[in-house]
């Protein structure tokens, strides 16, 4: 390989590994955004009494 294939590769494996760490990023935000929905859902339900429908 030529030098500037060279550059060129290792330009592309860097381009490669920081799209990866931003995809796992972007994956970790998604899990914490449905942990805590699912967290502040939960504790809002828990909260509330439902009336019975027949009364």
């Amino acid at each position: 390989m030529t030098e500037q294939e060279d550059r060129i590769a290792r330009e592309r494996e860097e381009i490669a590994a920081r799209v990866a760490s931003f995809k796992a990023t972007q994956q970790k935000f998604a899990r914490e955004r449905e942990e805590y929905y699912a967290t502040t859902l939960g504790n809002a339900w828990s909260g509330f009494t439902r009336p019975p429908f027949w009364d």
